[in-house]
């Protein structure tokens, strides 16, 4: 880490001098620099991607149309050794000189230090383009490929080369199509009647059409698509290869006529070759080995069962219970063979997280057209010990340090279920800590307990509605922690019963039948002690404006009146009952209101009976995809049960008529949340990224107000950027809470990402959104959401940043800039704050979004 740093601080000061250097210090005497590339395609310049990423050549890249790695490289010695020959060691008078001053070893390592820097130059670098002949033809063949395989089967392309006298040189593509190739009559030749049954009831699926145009892609997913088709129908030596397609263009005046063939199964003998007609096969039997390895092989089995005509063996006593195994197996006797069966029942043993790698193997039975299916199963080790040590910083630690272990239990109850028991203990030292006599003043304990069913643990059969393909599962889990920070400790229990199941690929749904959360608030008096700002807010007012009795004032060392914080709560009554102060002073009865309510949210216990239902859609196809979308919808309602059955169980409401249980007054709200996150791929490693999200929580019934731990905040490394964490909004109020948060939230990103060299990258960025109350008992009009003029309150902020990709995990370093900031309520809200002394400076972990 210290070396990237040190090298990307060279960079920049090598950036300083590299503007006087000389572009062609590199190329050779008779080379040129390759500058420019363009390809035009029927006289039109083209700058679509799929087209200018068939050019093998493409100019040196650059940074704001500077070619900056080209320079770094021309700053490196091409023969670094000789050099160094010439002017050390063969120079006696310096060679004396430096022995003088470095003792022999201490030179040699110097001089292997800047042969190491040399070749760091070249590297990060990028060598020049140099105009190849040999490239700009195979480009010219490769774009003819192109087209011809689109249906331009006249294609012509040509290409001209501009070389001028200061070594730099442009080449010009240009492409000429003529007319496309039509697909006008479809044939078939198909030599076995089962294959032929089988092609007609999908034929209307076909990707090749009558009157579209010739793509070589169209033909290549139509033998796809068919392979698939007989495959999943029963033939069982079906392959890609027995597809032939056969284009007839002569006299046909840019038409295509087309001949599908498929032919008949070849038999290959020692000897001879036989043609005999494809056959549909189905599985005569499934067995199941569950502890299969390599040295149990010839071993005798000890125990077998039969259940549901699936045959499980095991070489020492049965372990599992075999409804467990066979609901992940979706091969069946009797049933036709199906590709996509031995997919699935890959995946879902798999995802057991039971066995290590299963194999599947299909045995033919040469008596009849029949196939016996294998699945050899090696469980893995029963218990598996975890441990994980970190290092942290926060908003309100300096830092951190945590340890955790873990230990998984598989197949705990026979069923292939996973129970894992985890426990974590961190300490912390804060940043402004209350009363804290020692440097480590944060702690905090936990334990979890998460129990993992591969299929719905419900007391009716859900198959029908949830068939077992959609990987259905159970997690049930309690966990306790106790938390002592900065003064308001607490203590949170809470237990989920969460279904979960795929309906596709990409599609994952989770239902949470019960949420539960109960938080216990162990310091409530000590809330002023850790919210100072609200504390200096009330003092502000009880000796400035309010007439307040001495007795709640205490004068200090240095003569100072100071509100006494013990007495903080009664000058609050004091204030709210005194019906003059809220007449002759009406904000500031308003500000001693607001701290009020948000002490009285921020230090009462909660008690929350949640259900939620999320919804995810994710077009990845895989971690290196930069072209998907990710949409995410979530509604989550809590308190209707006990609302419902409050009468029935005999609750009894408080002093603020609320229902209470166990003392508590349970929680009641609705949420809802849209997350939409779109990455554009925009060639050259260059990527626009965009998320959009909405969320708002509305209490009611039995609730006026959101608990904290379900509220929305704004700003931190992955919001607004030009804002810390917790410290903007809600709306337009310039609020000092430490720990701002609303039960409403808007937020759009928009984000540019691209190369810089070797795996530093840069982004330009704009962050736009804010918190807002609304629908609950905030009173606060610069605070609440009215209607749609509160949207001119949305904070904006912009930036730019740098990123270290490691491989494993990507380091950002993010500088935001409040550019449109709305506490400024009626003043010019724009670019106020827009410099380097008030940006705030992110560092985060991977992407934002």
């Amino acid at each position: 880490m210290k070396q990237t740093l040190v090298k990307i601080s060279l960079i920049i000061l090598i950036a300083l001098v590299i503007t006087s250097c000389n572009v062609v210090k590199r190329v050779g005497e008779n080379d040129h620099l390759l500058t420019h590339t363009s390809v035009y395609v029927n006289d039109k310049k083209t700058t679509s991607e799929e087209i200018t990423n068939l050019i093998y050549q493409k100019p040196n890249s650059k940074l704001l149309g500077f070619p900056l790695r080209l320079h770094i490289y021309n700053l490196a010695r091409q023969n670094i050794d000789s050099i160094l020959e010439a002017k050390i060691y063969n120079n006696p008078k310096k060679i004396t000189w430096k022995t003088k001053v470095l003792s022999k070893k201490q030179l040699d390592k110097d001089i292997e230090s800047r042969k190491s820097f040399n070749k760091w130059l070249q590297t990060t670098g990028e060598a020049p383009v140099i105009v190849d002949t040999i490239r700009t033809r195979k480009a010219k063949n490769k774009l003819d490929g192109y087209y011809f395989a689109n249906g331009w089967f006249d294609v012509k392309t040509t290409s001209k080369t501009t070389r001028n006298d200061n070594k730099r040189a442009t080449i010009d593509y240009n492409v000429t199509t003529g007319k496309p190739y039509i697909i006008d009559s479809l044939t078939t030749y198909i030599a076995s009647p089962i294959i032929d049954s089988l092609y007609q009831k999908t034929k209307e699926e076909a990707f090749i059409k009558k009157d579209n145009q010739y793509k070589v892609d169209d033909f290549t997913k139509e033998r796809e698509r068919l392979t698939n088709n007989f495959r999943n129908s029963g033939i069982y030596h079906f392959t890609q290869d027995y597809i032939r397609f056969e284009h007839d263009t002569i006299g046909t005046q840019n038409k295509v006529n087309n001949l599908t063939q498929i032919l008949n199964r070849i038999i290959r003998n020692e000897d001879s070759v036989a043609l005999v007609p494809f056959k549909m096969y189905k599985i005569k039997d499934v067995n199941i080995y569950t502890d299969d390895a390599f040295e149990s092989r010839n071993k005798p089995f000890q125990d077998s069962i039969i259940y549901n005509n699936y045959n499980l063996y095991s070489y020492g006593k049965m372990r599992y219970r075999p409804k467990a195994l066979t609901d992940a197996v979706f091969i069946s006797k009797g049933n036709i063979f199906r590709d996509i069966d031995r997919t699935r029942t890959y995946r879902h043993l798999n995802e057991l997280k039971t066995f290590k790698y299963p194999n599947i193997e299909y045995i033919e039975n040469l008596s009849d057209t029949t196939l016996t299916a294998n699945i050899y199963l090696t469980p893995r080790k029963k218990y598996g010990l975890g441990f994980d040590v970190n290092i942290s910083q926060s908003n309100i630690q300096s830092v951190g340090f945590s340890f955790s272990t873990s230990l998984l239990i598989r197949n705990i109850f026979r069923g292939a279920e996973t129970l894992e028991a985890s426990a974590i203990g961190a300490i912390g030292a804060s940043k402004d800590g209350a009363n804290s006599e020692q440097f480590f003043d944060i702690n905090e304990i936990g334990a979890d307990l998460k129990l993992t069913i591969p299929r719905f643990f419900f007391p009716f059969k859900t198959e029908k509605l949830i068939p077992k393909h959609m990987s259905p599962s159970t997690r049930i889990s309690l966990g306790f922690t106790s938390q002592t920070n900065i003064g308001l400790d607490k203590q949170t229990v809470n237990g989920i019963f969460n279904y979960r199941w795929n309906p596709s690929q990409t599609v994952t749904n989770s239902f949470d039948l019960f949420n539960t959360q109960y938080v216990r608030n162990l310091n409530p008096g000590n809330y002023f002690s850790v919210y100072q700002n609200s504390f200096e807010s009330l003092e502000t007012i009880a000796l400035n404006v309010y007439n307040t009795p001495s007795d709640f004032i205490f004068i200090d060392g240095n003569g100072n009146e100071n509100l006494i914080e013990a007495r903080a709560d009664e000058f609050i009554d004091l204030v709210r009952q005194d019906a003059g102060f809220e007449t002759t002073n009406p904000d500031e009865f308003q500000t001693v209101n607001n701290i009020r309510e948000r002490k009285n949210r921020l230090t009462e216990n909660n008690l929350i009976f949640a259900s939620s239902f999320s919804y995810t859609k994710d077009k990845r196809e895989n971690l290196f995809d930069e072209n998907f979308s990710i949409f995410k919808i979530k509604l989550e309602l809590a308190g209707n049960i006990l609302a419902t059955t409050s009468k029935i169980l005999g609750l009894k409401k408080n002093n603020d008529n609320r229902f209470e249980l166990f003392g508590v007054a349970y929680s009641q709200y609705v949420k809802t949340e849209f997350d939409y996150i779109k990455h554009w791929r925009l060639g050259r490693n260059n990527v626009l990224a965009m998320r959009s999200y909405f969320g708002i929580a509305i209490p009611y019934g039995n609730s006026n107000n959101i608990p904290f731990s379900k509220s929305f905040f704004a700003g931190g490394p992955n919001d607004n950027r030009a804002w810390t964490a917790y410290n903007l909004g809600p709306g337009s109020s310039d609020s000092n809470n430490e720990f701002n948060e609303a039960n409403m939230k808007l937020a759009f990103s928009l984000e540019y990402r691209y190369n810089l060299f070797g795996n530093v990258k840069g982004a330009f960025f704009t962050d736009i959104g804010n918190i807002w109350n609304v629908l609950d008992d905030v009173e606060d009009d610069y605070a609440t959401f009215k209607n749609f003029s509160s949207l001119k309150d949305i904070a904006i902020g912009a930036g730019f940043g740098l990123r270290y990709d490691f491989g494993f995990f990507v380091l950002r370093g993010d500088i935001g800039f409040k550019t449109y900031d709305p506490s400024y309520k009626d003043q010019n809200r724009w670019f106020n704050d827009f410099n380097f002394g008030n940006a705030v400076y992110n560092i985060g972990i991977n992407y934002p979004f």
